[in-house]
């Protein structure tokens, strides 16, 4: 059953539903209620409104959502890129990373134990094997050379 979002009532309920669900933000919200059918002015007047009393937060959305993928095992370079692509301001990108807190150089070493169990490469094949799933995943060059050569603390 679709509801059809005509009125600023039925706008804000549900752009609510989706907050109450995770943060999200502002593009996205304005994605999702316009494939659900709301007008560009009521969704406007409701995102407004939502950030006027908080509910709304791009900074609370960029924090929750860096940490959340950091917790999945990305690094800050696949983070940038994924946040770029929702339609977020790259200083404010930036600016959520460099205060996440995430000790970026530990969180390379876990994935790569959990994915390798801490072997190091053995030949050329296998380093490339391991630099491409590490930089795949996100995490810087110069951090995952060093992670691979045994310098980690470099």
């Amino acid at each position: 059953m679709t509801t059809v979002l005509d009125t600023p009532v039925a706008v804000r309920r549900s752009a609510m539903d989706l907050l109450a669900r995770r943060e999200h933000g502002r593009v996205e919200l304005t994605r999702k209620l316009r494939q659900r059918g709301a007008s560009p002015e009521m969704i406007e007047a409701a995102l407004d409104r939502l950030t006027d009393e908080g509910l709304l937060s791009e900074a609370r959305y960029l924090e929750s959502f860096v940490a959340s993928r950091a917790r999945s095992g990305y690094g800050p370079l696949r983070i940038r890129e994924e946040l770029g692509q929702r339609g977020l301001a790259r200083a404010d990108i930036e600016q959520a990373l460099k205060e996440c807190e995430v000790d970026w150089r530990a969180r390379l070493s876990e994935v790569w134990q959990r994915k390798f169990s801490g072997r190091r490469p053995a030949d050329a094949r296998e380093r490339a094997q391991q630099t491409r799933f590490l930089a795949y995943r996100g995490y810087p060059m110069d951090l995952i050379g060093r992670l691979l050569s045994g310098r980690e603390d470099d």
